[in-house]
């Protein structure tokens, strides 16, 4: 048996090439696999949009995780390892972004997101007293989610607002000042009927 010539040999490339091409594979990674339906056409044809605004597709990582997490309210390992493909990148260094941002969900969320300032200046400002009213309000603590899903509470080490300590966020809703006789007020904007 005689070994093919190199015209043969670069013939096939060419061939796999145009093959590869032809079924969306693009240095390693199957655009068109079916587990990027996983991200919805929507959702793709948003991350294209960040991915042309930047100089490479992983640095619309973040961007990406937040489109998938607005639709979803979470990255499940499924949407993780959908945009990580999506973006030409490990499953395992998209999720170290996603661990190092604490806006990153990657576990189930209530409906609301309670963010309470536990930095040194909310600390001394009154934080315990509000920590532990939300606690005994909502029968949780933090990482955890009210049992009606309405809820998840989590610490954050600064929202900016330490000259108006103690201070939290819900949503998009900034609290300053915070006083335990104004948690009831607060959390029944929230409370569905």
């Amino acid at each position: 048996m005689t070994s093919p010539n190199p015209s043969y040999k670069e013939e096939i490339g060419v061939h796999n090439l145009v093959v590869n091409m032809a079924a969306g594979i693009k240095n390693g990674f199957n655009h068109n696999a079916p587990h990027f339906e996983e991200l919805g056409e929507a959702m793709r044809s948003a991350i294209d949009h960040e991915i042309s605004l930047v100089p490479y597709k992983k640095a619309a990582c973040i961007e990406a995780m937040k489109i998938v997490q607005k639709e979803r309210g979470w990255i499940s390992d499924e949407s993780l390892k959908a945009i990580a493909d999506y973006l030409e990148m490990s499953t395992s260094e998209l999720d170290s972004v996603a661990t190092f941002y604490n806006l990153i969900f990657r576990k189930p969320v209530g409906e609301h997101i309670i963010l309470l300032c536990d930095s040194i200046t909310c600390w001394v400002m009154g934080y315990q007293p509000i920590y532990q009213s939300l606690q005994n309000k909502l029968g949780i603590e933090f990482g955890q989610t009210t049992a009606d899903n309405q809820f998840t509470l989590l610490p954050n080490a600064c929202l900016g607002c330490c000259d108006h300590g103690p201070a939290l966020i819900i949503d998009n809703d900034l609290y300053r000042d915070v006083k335990t006789n104004e948690i009831d007020n607060i959390l029944a904007k929230y409370t569905s009927s």
